[in-house]
């Protein structure tokens, strides 16, 4: 298999400004605002792509990359989301964090000479995983939470204005 990179690594780059673009110039309301008890506010899934950005991908492509057969760290995304205490943490400071951390990545990825995508690390739960699989999932993971800010910042506009959006199109 010949995996090509390339256009993955520049969707990533693409989105170390969408993803903060989403997130800031909001009042401290919309940045906490849940849709339901037990879902994530917008500053919970900032903070998770921070935490996803450090220890999960850039983490364990660079991880599997080195070609180091051993069974990788463990990390508790939802955990360290739910241990968190918001108070006092600014929109704009994750956000400037996530951009800073993409850009880390970014950086590192660029770097990469020939590497063997097809490296295999051992996930405890998935068993052999290639670098490629890693890479690939990160720009899914970030297309899932584009579209989960998006639909956050959507429901509160139509529970705070209060108005019609069917005018808009169907969500």
């Amino acid at each position: 298999m010949n995996f090509n990179a390339i256009p993955i690594i520049e969707q990533l780059e693409v989105h170390q400004n969408v993803i903060p673009g989403l997130l800031n110039n909001l009042d401290d309301k919309a940045v906490l605002w849940k849709p339901e008890k037990d879902k994530w506010c917008l500053l919970e899934v900032a903070l998770h792509m921070v935490y996803e950005e450090k220890t999960d991908f850039r983490a364990r492509v660079e991880y599997a990359l080195s070609a180091m057969k051993t069974e990788i760290p463990s990390i508790d995304p939802e955990g360290y989301i739910e241990k968190m205490d918001l108070s006092g943490i600014q929109m704009k400071d994750v956000s400037a964090e996530f951009e800073r951390e993409r850009k880390k990545s970014i950086a590192y990825l660029k770097t990469l000479e020939n590497p063997n995508w097809e490296n295999n690390l051992i996930h405890p739960q998935f068993g052999e995983m290639p670098a490629r699989l890693f890479l690939t999932n990160w720009l899914a993971h970030d297309y899932l939470h584009i579209r989960q800010m998006t639909g956050l910042r959507y429901q509160y506009l139509a529970r705070t204005t209060r108005e019609d959006m069917r005018y808009a199109g169907d969500w």
